[in-house]
């Protein structure tokens, strides 16, 4: 009888890693494009984060917005802000918000990380440092995948640091100010209080 493969066992998730892991993939398919009728009714049904706190309130708005936005005004509202025809009215791209020079833009920093975890680029029509391409790599690194364990939390923390703590509040901030911003306005503020939290709780691992 043949030997039979090894088998590698993972342990499941904390609950609040998969938490973690599906506001990651949340914001970056809101970034990829606008949210279709399925997204924003499974939005719309969400349940409160509990707590007072700016993420709970962010997410409470998020979740009541989607509950009353139609799909096709938010795809016409997503393509108003950032495929606009010339000069989009907010860049989608980290680069932008950085101030990196063409020779060391963040992309070409994104690219090698992205290489040494093992990572494709999975935003392909779009730069590496497109947000969405940006937080889905972090998804991937803090939830896994079938195929891969998540990183360690030094591994995440690298990432962020290098790709979402230089440019994210601002860009977030861009987002929240534009004049064409109504549903994306909650967008924002979800994506920055998330990204906050984010940020002290790696700075105290």
């Amino acid at each position: 009888m043949a030997a039979a493969a090894p088998v590698a066992l993972r342990m499941p998730l904390a609950p609040e890693e998969a938490a973690r892991g599906d506001f990651y993939a949340l914001i970056a398919r809101l970034l990829a494009r606008g949210p279709d009728a399925a997204l924003l009714t499974q939005l719309g049904a969400a349940p409160p984060i509990p707590g007072d706190t700016p993420l709970a309130k962010a997410w409470q708005a998020l979740v009541d917005a989607s509950r009353a936005m139609d799909a096709e005004a938010a795809s016409e509202e997503y393509d108003e802000l950032f495929s606009a025809p010339g000069k989009a009215p907010v860049s989608i791209y980290a680069g932008y918000y950085s101030g990196a020079s063409a020779v060391a833009h963040p992309r070409v920093r994104i690219q090698q990380d992205l290489a040494a975890a093992g990572l494709e680029h999975r935003v392909t029509t779009e730069p590496e440092d497109h947000f969405a391409a940006i937080f889905d790599a972090l998804r991937v690194l803090v939830g896994g995948t079938p195929q891969r364990a998540p990183a360690t939390i030094a591994r995440q923390r690298e990432f962020f640091d290098a790709h979402v703590r230089p440019s994210a509040a601002k860009f977030f901030a861009a987002l929240a100010g534009a004049k064409q911003a109504n549903y994306y306005r909650r967008v924002a503020a979800f994506g920055a209080a998330f990204v906050a939290v984010e940020g002290e709780a790696f700075q105290l691992d």
